[in-house]
């Protein structure tokens, strides 16, 4: 039996959602109709009407703690179906991104991100820092070669040979000292922020009877994890929609192409730093092949997103948090792939600028992670996660 519950309404979180892509959520007169039309709304308190009476009331200590928001994944069933056009999946979408705002920290990332007069800050400070990186690496080789050697390390991954070589402009000690601190501190806040999350939901679960289990067992809730993954790999759930399933091809070429990117990068660290083998690397290497095909994909699967996002502008609402997101990831795509061809074709200085732009995308992506609406990949499959474990029907 569910717990009585003291609504406290927060007139700022109405308006907070209102900006966040959620400006028809007063149109919604609760007919329910978007609940019965959902195809993968649970049949255990279904989903969105009670999110959507929730959001009208800006009942925000009740929304953002639950999973169910997660589980949504914007099919457009619902938005298709709403006889008031009050859209309950970009109001969800609204709802996810202020969930993201509240768990990640620090919040003033998570606010910038989805802040466009911010945007120059948030491409300006890694462009500068990636200047700097670049000015000592062509400036200051010998001071540098002098201060490794003292430790016992070589500085310079250049092959030698008469070859383009971006560790020529950009050390690669330079790269990875960037980057792996910072997905370090990546990792640490997810956890942090899913720790935060996962309790909050199970305490809204059993408050609002959508689980059995009255105590959270985390080993229990990892060990359900690969029961998920499976329906995620395949996007069991995009492929139920019927408004937006064609969302589901370009999602997966995209979630492949971060996969097979990672796998490649993962490749090519350990054969640097282990095997003491630098690149460029020939392309006639299986490894480089999967980084060519997933670099395609990257591109073709995110203009497929942005292009989908504009031929449905007037049926779905494409917020900023969406366009920064999409803009990177195209971005991170087509700057790798002209960064390679540039290089291939000899033209040195523009390989070596369009992969200074590479590495600007790159730091956005992964920086700001945790803030983005590109955190739902983490958020949701928590959310899948814990409805599987909680034996949700």
């Amino acid at each position: 039996m569910s717990e009585k519950y003291l609504a406290q309404p927060d007139l700022g979180f109405i308006d907070e959602i209102t900006g966040l892509g959620g400006d028809t959520l007063k149109k919604c007169f609760q007919c329910a109709t978007c609940s019965v039309a959902c195809p993968i709304a649970p049949e255990n308190s279904p989903f969105p009407r009670k999110e959507m009476i929730a959001a009208s009331w800006g009942l925000k200590d009740r929304l953002l703690v639950s999973g169910d928001i997660w589980l949504c994944h914007q099919c457009g069933d619902c938005s298709d179906l709403c006889p008031r056009d009050a859209k309950p999946g970009d109001v969800l979408a609204a709802i996810r991104s202020a969930a993201i705002t509240e768990y990640a920290q620090p919040k003033f990332l998570a606010k910038a991100v989805n802040d466009k007069s911010k945007l120059p800050f948030l491409l300006g400070v890694p462009a500068l820092w990636f200047a700097l990186l670049a000015w000592i690496t062509m400036t200051a080789g010998d001071t540098m070669t002098n201060i490794f050697h003292s430790i016992g390390i070589e500085w310079s991954h250049s092959t030698g040979h008469d070859v383009i070589a971006h560790a020529d402009f950009f050390s690669t000690w330079f790269v990875d000292l960037t980057f792996v601190p910072l997905a370090t501190a990546v990792v640490i806040i997810f956890i942090l922020s899913l720790r935060r999350f996962v309790v909050d939901m199970h305490n809204n679960a059993v408050a609002e009877g959508k689980t059995d289990k009255t105590v959270l067992n985390w080993v229990d809730y990892i060990k359900t994890l690969p029961r998920v993954l499976p329906a995620v790999l395949k996007h069991d759930k995009f492929n139920e929609c019927e408004t937006n399933r064609d969302r589901s091809t370009p999602h997966m070429m995209v979630l492949y192409s971060f996969i097979g990117l990672a796998v490649v990068t993962g490749i090519f660290f350990f054969v640097l730093y282990v095997f003491q083998i630098p690149g460029p690397y020939s392309q006639l290497n299986p490894v480089k092949w999967l980084a060519n095909i997933s670099g395609v994909a990257l591109v073709i699967g995110s203009s497929l997103m942005i292009k989908n996002r504009l031929a449905k502008k007037d049926e779905q609402v494409t917020a900023y948090k969406d366009w920064y997101i999409l803009g990177i990831v195209f971005a991170l795509g087509v700057t790798g792939l002209l960064t390679e061809m540039a290089r291939l074709a000899g033209a040195a200085n523009f390989s070596y600028f369009i992969y200074y732009l590479h590495l600007i995308a790159i730091f956005n992506l992964f920086a700001f992670l945790p803030f983005s609406k590109m955190a739902h990949i983490v958020y949701r499959l928590a959310a899948m996660t814990y409805s599987e474990y909680g034996n949700r029907k």
